[in-house]
């Protein structure tokens, strides 16, 4: 499960984040940390079209209907709406609007949860 590199990968780049949290109040580390985390990202599917054998795996295998893909599925698409959120809110703060600093600290630790639990489906998705 923990062999694939895209999981090693993965959990880097949550550490990472996890560091930009931390260290939030450090604007340009944070900004930065949580700009690569977010393109990584957006590339991993990517990545994963170009480089491995979707279409075996869904279509031919059947694992389409598989309850953990469509998990996996849906906590993927909860994170992308938690990063447009969280890029929203960001642009705003950085435009010293502070009346949404909760909301996206908020936010935050919710993306935290939700990138974990996508980490966590795509490792056991994992074929090695």
């Amino acid at each position: 499960m923990l062999t694939a590199g895209t999981v090693w990968a993965a959990l880097l780049t949550y550490a990472l984040m996890l560091a930009a949290f931390q260290y939030a109040r450090h604007r340009m580390f944070h900004v930065l940390a949580m700009t690569s985390v977010i393109l990584f990202d957006l590339g991993m599917p990517v990545y994963l079209y170009i480089f491995k054998d979707w279409y075996r795996r869904l279509i031919v295998e059947s694992e389409i209907t598989s309850l953990i893909v469509w998990i996996h599925l849906m906590m993927i698409v909860m994170m992308y709406a938690l990063y447009v959120l969280q890029v929203k809110t960001a642009l705003r703060l950085l435009r010293n609007d502070n009346s949404v600093r909760i909301d996206h600290g908020a936010q935050g630790r919710a993306t935290l949860l939700v990138r974990a639990l996508v980490i966590f489906t795509g490792a056991i998705l994992v074929e090695t």
